[in-house]
């Protein structure tokens, strides 16, 4: 499977990550990488609300907390991402580009 560049991926802001934290669009940022969880919802081994505390916005940190099956973390890994978090810098230089 070829590598994609990084004019192939598509950001997402932090903002954009939070209008999605519904059960009808439910995004969610894992090692910033951004997945749409909607479907997976109701087949999350920990439960739904277990999700839903985190959607919108990162949750690395508690995922990695949990210490979560080598199962769980290869399917993380091969899961499709929407894109990729665009990180503060990455935005910052967008608004220069901008007013130039």
């Amino acid at each position: 499977m070829p590598e994609l560049s990084d004019k192939d991926v598509k950001h997402y802001t932090l903002e954009e990550n939070q209008k999605h934290k519904d059960s009808k669009s439910t995004w969610l940022i894992l090692h910033h990488k951004v997945y749409d969880l909607t479907k997976f919802l109701e087949e999350h081994p920990g439960g739904e609300e277990v999700l839903s505390e985190h959607v919108g916005g990162g949750a690395t940190e508690n995922s990695e907390d949990l210490r979560h099956s080598t199962d769980a973390r290869e399917l993380s890994k091969t899961s499709k991402g929407k894109g990729e978090q665009k990180r503060e810098g990455e935005r910052q230089g967008e608004e220069r580009e901008r007013k130039k």
